[in-house]
C-alpha cells in the first residue's frame, strides 16, 4: 500500500478533494460524501491540471500557493474558469491573477453560464460581488415546500425579496436552475420538467444569469453589463418587495405592468389578497387594493411628492416619479448603500418602509401608509373630508350636508355628502379649499402646459367639470388637472396640503374648508 507524505484537502458540497504527496509526486483524489470511499478524482479533472500547473513553479511559493486552495471551496464553474485560464497562461503574473481570481469565483459565484446549475441537493447558491444579496432554494416558516428565492445576506433574520415558483412550489429538494442556450432560466423538477422559467424577447449567444449587487437577478449576453439590453430581469417581476432601484409602474405602450402582491401567509409566497399598483386611468396614483376592492390611494403627484402626508424628503432614500408618453414608475434610490432598506406589502393589506438595524438585529419600521383612519379609501364618502384631530373624524365640506343623516350619525359615513344648493352651471362659481390631499383622480383629465387661470376656464366652459387644481405645486404651480365626478376621499392635512377649487352654486360664495 502506498503511504502519502502529506497534502492538503479542498471541500465542495459533495465531496472532499485531496492533493496528496507521494515523495517528489502530487496526486489528487476526492472522498465522495455519501459512499465514504478515497478514489482518483475524476469530477475535478480539471484540478489536476491547474496543480500540476503550480507544481511546475518554483518550490518557495508552492506551498503559500496550495496553502491557500486548502481554504476555499471549488466548484465546477471554477473548474471552468480554472481550465480555462491554465490553457491561456504562462507568465508568473497572470499565474497568480488566475490564482486570485479563482479565489474569487469560489468564495461567492454571482453568475452561471449554459454549462453550471445550482442544485438544491447539494446545497448551490448564487451571492451578488459584495455579498448583499444570495439566491438559492429555501423553505419559508414552517413549511416543507422549497422555492427558489432571492434574500438579504448580510442580516441575521431571513428576509426572503423574491420569489421564482411563487406559485408552483417544489416538494422536496430535487430543483435545479438552469440557463438555457437560447437564454432562459428554467427550473426543473425531479422529473426534469419545467415548472418556471423566465421568457426573452430575444435569443443570445452565450447567455448568462448574474445576481447583481442590487438583487437583481439579470439574465443576459456575457459581456454585456448594460441593463437595457437585458434578456430578463427580475426587478421587473415583483413579488411583494420594492428594492432600491426598481420600478414600480407600467409601460403605456405595451401594457407591461410592474407591481407588488402580498404573500399568501408566512409560509406561502404565493400570490395574496393584496395589490399595490398605479391605476392608469385618468392621471395616475398608487392604489391599495384587496381582490378587488380597493383599501387605499397615493394621491397624485404633485411635482415634489404623492398626496399623502408618509413621502417627504428624508435621510434615508430619495424618490422619484416618472411620467411620459412612454412610462410610468416610481422608483426610490438609498442615499447610503450601507443602510439597508425596504419597501414591503404585508399579508395583512399594509404597505411598510423597514431598515435594518444591526444593534437590535430586527427590522425596525420607518413608515406605513395606513397611518391611522383617514388613509382608509372614501372613509368618509363623495364629498366628505377626514381630518384625524377631529372626533369624528369624518365631515361634509362647507356647503354640502349629510346624504342620508340618519346612518350618518350613526358614524357610517360611507354615502357621503350632497350639496346643500344644486348647480346650474351658468351661474357657478369655484370654492378655494385649501389644506387637502387631492380628491380620486380615476376619472380626471390634465394638461402639463396649462396655467391655473386657463384650468378654471376650461372647467367653467364644462358643466360636467367639478373642481380643478394645479398638477405641479413647485414654482407657484403648473399644470392642470379637472375632475368630472364626485369628489371621493379627500382628506385635511393642513401641512402639506394642497389647494383645490371646487365648483358651487353662487350663493355658496365665500365660505371657507370646515366640518359640518
Amino acid at each position: 500500500m502506498r503511504t502519502h507524505t502529506g497534502g492538503f484537502k479542498l471541500s465542495s458540497s459533495n465531496s472532499l478533494v485531496y492533493l496528496l504527496s507521494f515523495g517528489r509526486r502530487w496526486e489528487v483524489h476526492f472522498r465522495d460524501h455519501k459512499s465514504k470511499t478515497l478514489k482518483n478524482n475524476r469530477n475535478f479533472g480539471l484540478i489536476i491540471i491547474l496543480i500540476r500547473h503550480l507544481l511546475t513553479k518554483n518550490q518557495s511559493k508552492r506551498r503559500q500557493e496550495i496553502k491557500v486552495y486548502s481554504s476555499i471551496t471549488m466548484t465546477k464553474f471554477a473548474a471552468a474558469k480554472i481550465m480555462n485560464a491554465c490553457v491561456h497562461s504562462t507568465s508568473a503574473l497572470l499565474y497568480i491573477s488566475i490564482l486570485l481570481l479563482i479565489i474569487k469565483i469560489s468564495t461567492a459565484i454571482d453568475t452561471i453560464n449554459t454549462t453550471q446549475s445550482i442544485r438544491d441537493i447539494d446545497g448551490d447558491s448564487m451571492v451578488s460581488a459584495d455579498g448583499s444579496f444570495k439566491m438559492g432554494f429555501f423553505s419559508p416558516g414552517s413549511s416543507k415546500n422549497r422555492y427558489l428565492g432571492i434574500w438579504f445576506n448580510k442580516v441575521s433574520v431571513m428576509t426572503v425579496v423574491w420569489v421564482a415558483n411563487r406559485e408552483i412550489p417544489l416538494t422536496n429538494s430535487s430543483g435545479v436552475l438552469r440557463v438555457t442556450g437560447e437564454g432562459l432560466l428554467v427550473l426543473l423538477n425531479h422529473n426534469e420538467s419545467i415548472i418556471w422559467s423566465s421568457n426573452a424577447s430575444r435569443s443570445a449567444r452565450f447567455p448568462v444569469a448574474q445576481l447583481l449587487d442590487s438583487g437583481n437577478l439579470v439574465v443576459k449576453e456575457e459581456d454585456d453589463d448594460d441593463l437595457e439590453n437585458s434578456l430578463w430581469q427580475s426587478f421587473d417581476y415583483p413579488c411583494d418587495t420594492l428594492l432600491a432601484g426598481m420600478k414600480m409602474g407600467r409601460n403605456s405602450i405595451t401594457g407591461f405592468d410592474r407591481h407588488l402582491t402580498s404573500w399568501k401567509t408566512t409560509d406561502d409566497p404565493s400570490r395574496g389578497n393584496f395589490t399595490f399598483r398605479f391605476d392608469p386611468s385618468g392621471y395616475p396614483e398608487l392604489i391599495l387594493t384587496e381582490n378587488s376592492i380597493q383599501r387605499y390611494r397615493s394621491g397624485p403627484w404633485n411635482g415634489l411628492r404623492f398626496g399623502g402626508p408618509q413621502l417627504r424628503p428624508n435621510p434615508v432614500y430619495k424618490y422619484e416619479f416618472v411620467f411620459n408618453d412612454k412610462e410610468i414608475f416610481y422608483r426610490y434610490q438609498l442615499l447610503n448603500n450601507s443602510i439597508l432598506s425596504r419597501l414591503v406589502l404585508t399579508q395583512t393589506g399594509d404597505v411598510q418602509r423597514l431598515t435594518w438595524t444591526d444593534e437590535t438585529g430586527i427590522w425596525a419600521f420607518y413608515l406605513t401608509l395606513l397611518v391611522d383612519d383617514c388613509n382608509r379609501y372614501a372613509l368618509c364618502g363623495a364629498y366628505g373630508s377626514c381630518d384625524i384631530n377631529n372626533s369624528p373624524a369624518c365631515g361634509c365640506l362647507k356647503g354640502f350636508l349629510p346624504k342620508v343623516p340618519r346612518t350618518w350619525d350613526m358614524m357610517n359615513w360611507s354615502d357621503g355628502c350632497a350639496r346643500r344648493t344644486p348647480l346650474n352651471c351658468t351661474g357657478d362659481v369655484f370654492q378655494r379649499y385649501s389644506g387637502v390631499t387631492l380628491p380620486e383622480t380615476r376619472k380626471s383629465w390634465f394638461d402639463k402646459s396649462m396655467n391655473l387661470e386657463q384650468c378654471k376656464s376650461m372647467c367653467m366652459k364644462n358643466c360636467s367639470c367639478t373642481a380643478y387644481a394645479n398638477l405641479d405645486i413647485r414654482e407657484g404651480g403648473s399644470g392642470c388637472l379637472l375632475w368630472f365626478s364626485d369628489l371621493i376621499d379627500i382628506r385635511q392635512f393642513n401641512d402639506n396640503g394642497q389647494d383645490i377649487y371646487i365648483r358651487m352654486a353662487a350663493s355658496e360664495q365665500g365660505m371657507k374648508l370646515s366640518m359640518t
